[in-house]
């Protein structure tokens, strides 16, 4: 007899602090190491894939699960973790989000990837479906399609602005409308619904605004329907790529080409612009604003490529400026700064004007556990072009989320927060840092005895 094979490895997100957990838990009388500032009084929650069978094709196809701690007058209420309750965690098969004959169910969704608060609603959202309602203790509702005026998918990604309480958002799809813009009004009502041209089926993730315009990042990562139609296949090839992760039906084109749009706020797709940039794809921008010459800088993190060979595959992002002229009808590039860094972030009262300061998380690349370094979260001074970083002492930070230290608090006046894994302790923490100062001890650090797998995005709820 021969030697048995050799068992092949999972792919990364079914391992380490990536692996699902198969729990859902309400932890009171956690372990405060410092003091939790008093004016925290509101809900950190984070979204993040957490695939109930303790498998999937890939890190972005994963069960939704909420992950939250409740803070009350100076300490940690509560953690909770809650899975999202959509139609793909309960149904037994999960109905198809694409069926056979093409058609697209929007209803199915599973709400892994960021989680916001608009006109009294808290939305967990997937940039493929409807959102998803919960409550401020993770239940689910239900989903939400603004009184049946959604039609297309949401983004995970919507903007809210601080000036006018508007939230901007689009959805993307496999077939034609590719691009579909929306605008909600501060009351929740979905008042605009605007379709956008573009050259075919890419996957956009992320957007921007300003104060008077929206911006639309058209990138070479596009829809593969072979590949998106195999997976549908009972014990189809599909099964070879869940072992290497490369679940999802998307993939670079060397001849998509890459562009932004520039389209004025409140006006229809005729008056959209697009400016061609070098290929590159784009997760997350920081942020974008209007100069007072005119021009609109728009600050992201850039990746030089993506899934070129497969789709679990991940390279390196870094932060980068782009600085579109209106008039002249061209973009400068720069390079802002040299981090391998991801999830950016701001001050959110900041959306769409200047914000002078960014956080991120800058890791080794996504499913890499060989390469050396130390996990750390940088603050950037993007006007000044300085950075501050915080050393987790080998804990790996997720998303940094800014949370003000009181409404009329200036920019940078608060508190950054944070689950980061400890893998000595086998166990993650929430950590929270004084903004101006991030190279100091954390304020707060409140042990959980359980581990949070790595994520997606989360947000700052204050108490209303």
């Amino acid at each position: 007899m021969g030697a048995p094979a050799a068992e092949k490895p999972l792919p990364f997100h079914l391992r380490g602090n990536y692996a699902p957990v198969q729990e859902e838990v309400t932890l009171t009388d956690l372990r405060v190491e410092g003091a939790i500032p008093p004016e925290l009084r509101g809900l950190f929650v984070r979204n993040g894939p957490n695939p109930r069978s303790g498998s999937s094709a890939h890190w972005f196809v994963g069960d939704g699960m909420l992950h939250g701690i409740r803070f009350e007058a100076g300490r940690a209420a509560w953690y909770r973790n809650r899975w999202l309750r959509t139609r793909s965690f309960n149904e037994d098969p999960p109905p198809a989000l694409i069926s056979p004959d093409g058609t697209v169910d929007r209803s199915v969704a599973v709400a892994n990837t960021h989680i916001v608060r608009h006109a009294g609603r808290i939305l967990a959202l997937v940039e493929s479906s409807f959102p998803t309602q919960v409550t401020p203790g993770l239940d689910t509702i239900g989903l939400h399609d603004f009184g049946g005026r959604l039609t297309t998918a949401m983004t995970a990604h919507p903007k809210l602005c601080p000036l006018t309480g508007e939230m901007h958002f689009f959805g993307y799809g496999f077939f034609p409308p590719y691009l579909t813009y929306h605008r909600v009004d501060a009351t929740g009502a979905l008042v605009q619904s605007e379709e956008i041209p573009v050259k075919g089926p890419t996957m956009i993730h992320d957007f921007a605004i300003t104060e008077h315009h929206v911006l639309f990042l058209d990138l070479p990562v596009v829809f593969d329907l072979e590949k998106a139609m195999a997976g549908l296949a009972p014990q189809s090839a599909s099964a070879g790529a869940e072992q290497r992760g490369d679940g999802l039906p998307y993939h670079w084109s060397d001849d998509y080409g890459a562009r932004i749009g520039v389209m004025p706020r409140g006006a229809g797709a005729e008056s959209l612009r697009w400016f061609e940039i070098s290929p590159c794809y784009i997760f997350h921008p920081f942020n974008a604003f209007e100069t007072d010459d005119g021009r609109i800088v728009l600050d992201v993190c850039r990746y030089p490529k993506l899934w070129a060979t497969n789709s679990g595959e991940f390279d390196s992002a870094r932060p980068h400026r782009f600085t579109i002229n209106l008039a002249a009808g061209s973009v400068a590039e720069t390079p802002l700064f040299d981090d391998a860094a991801e999830f950016p972030r701001i001050d959110d009262r900041r959306a769409g004007v200047r914000a002078r300061y960014g956080y991120a998380a800058a890791n080794p690349p996504v499913g890499d556990f060989e390469r050396q370094g130390r996990p750390i979260i940088v603050k950037y001074d993007l006007t000044a072009g300085t950075r501050q970083v915080h050393d987790l002492g080998g804990r790996v930070p997720s998303e940094a989320v800014f949370a003000p230290a009181q409404a009329t608090a200036g920019e940078d006046e608060g508190w950054l927060i944070a689950y980061a894994f400890d893998e000595a302790r086998g166990a993650s923490d929430v950590v929270i840092l004084d903004a101006q100062h991030i190279e100091r001890a954390p304020v707060a650090t409140i042990h959980l005895p359980r581990r949070v797998p790595y994520g997606f995005h989360g947000n700052w709820f204050p108490d209303e």
